[in-house]
């Protein structure tokens, strides 16, 4: 009997554990995958629209020529022409597409120089005081295109009255003057006497202005705050013509032209 259990407790032990063969014959898993984050972040599209906003064709930069230590702009006809009291416009300089407007001038005379801008930005002056007008604002057009002869004379002017330390902040030195582009322009209303004033920004008119100005193209040029940068007092009163794309991020941006061309990228 002892012989028979110890061939049976033989037989037993080499037989294979039931657990072993159940993990044997269980299927295998398939592999996990797991996605590895994309190496490249999507640009949000508002950042995009931005970017495309921030860059600008060479043509619309400057090309200057320095002439007897002037820095001169050999590109007077680019709409976007920086001119200030380190860049000037040659001084015999005219457009060659000056016509008059179709807007109200506070004053009678019909064939002078004054009554001129670039046809580009007159139409787009027409279609500022047409919306203006619409929302019972009364603008009008006080100076617009200036040749160089006549800015030496207003400058002289603005000397003898003031002296010169006063009036180079006041008025632009001949060549230094946005008016001689054909692209800018004066503008008031009957709330200041239709004069030129800084007054002129704290009423409805001017306020509006501000505001819509750059929804046709323009912008407050010399803006409050930016002295330090355009070296021109506040002048809520003069409008310059830079277009729709331009305008509108200099007017977001609340920053002046010589800003934006700080931070635009050239291609």
């Amino acid at each position: 009997m002892k012989k028979w259990i110890c061939c049976c407790l033989i037989i037993v032990s080499g037989c294979q554990p039931f657990g072993s063969l159940e993990q044997e014959q269980q299927p295998s898993k398939p592999p996990v995958q797991v996605e590895e984050p994309s190496s490249k972040t999507p640009i949000p599209s508002s950042e995009t629209k931005e970017q495309e906003e921030l860059v600008l064709e060479e043509r619309f930069w400057n090309q200057i020529e320095v002439q007897n230590g002037v820095k001169v702009i050999m590109n007077p006809d680019n709409v976007l022409a920086l001119v200030n009291k380190e860049q000037q416009l040659p001084a015999d300089y005219k457009p060659a597409d000056l016509v008059i407007p179709n807007v109200p001038f506070t004053f009678k005379e019909t064939n002078i120089e004054k009554r001129h801008m670039r046809s580009e930005a007159a139409k787009a002056l027409e279609e500022l005081f047409t919306a203006a007008k619409q929302q019972q604002i009364e603008l009008y057009a006080v100076s617009g295109y200036r040749s160089y002869e006549r800015q030496q004379q207003l400058f002289a002017s603005e000397v003898q009255r003031l002296g010169e330390e006063k009036a180079v902040v006041a008025v632009a030195m001949p060549g230094k003057s946005e008016h001689q582009t054909g692209l800018a322009i004066d503008i008031t209303s009957p709330n200041v006497q239709y004069a030129i004033t800084p007054a002129f920004g704290d009423t409805p008119e001017g306020q509006w202005v501000a505001q819509h100005a750059h929804e046709f193209g323009f912008i407050i040029r010399y803006p409050k705050g930016k002295e330090h940068i355009t070296k021109y007092q506040y002048e809520p009163w003069h409008l310059r013509y830079v277009g729709k794309k331009v305008a509108k991020v200099i007017y977001e941006k609340q920053i002046t032209l010589e800003e934006y061309f700080q931070i635009v990228k050239k291609i």
